[in-house]
């Protein structure tokens, strides 16, 4: 199995972070706008991409584990070939002024090119957190 894995420090509490992961608004802050679904155990959070209207991507993410301030973690539903069955985790741990996040996406069945592009757009969605958390 393989798995892409990130870390990043972010300069706001590990609760403020949190919540931009573990709510279906805090996604579509740093993800994409068009999020639906349940952020609870148990619950299905959509993500989707639009060009121009049309979907070019989907992920269905069930969530399998929310530990306020910790913790969260997705199971892929459905999505690209490549990801389903895979799990996406975020830790959160507290360094001072800042929250580190450690950011797992796991259990690929290999490493492909697609890996590698998944890997660089997490790098980049978890960017996106970060600003969406700091300003």
């Amino acid at each position: 199995m393989v798995d892409i894995i990130h870390r990043i420090g972010i300069k706001a509490s590990p609760e403020k972070v949190y919540s931009a992961l573990s709510t279906v608004d805090g996604v579509a802050g740093w993800w994409t706008r068009d999020t639906t679904g349940q952020s609870r155990a148990g619950g299905v959070i959509t993500v989707r991409f639009l060009d121009h209207g049309a979907e070019k991507g989907r992920m269905d993410l069930e969530v399998t584990e929310l530990d306020p301030g910790k913790e969260v973690r997705w199971h892929v539903k459905a999505g690209p070939q490549e990801w389903l069955g895979t799990a996406v985790t975020f830790t959160l741990s507290k360094d001072g002024d800042y929250t580190v996040l450690g950011f797992g996406h796991r259990n690929w069945r290999e490493a492909v090119e697609f890996t590698a592009h998944c890997s660089m757009k997490w790098a980049t969605f978890l960017l996106s957190l970060r600003e969406l958390v700091e300003t």
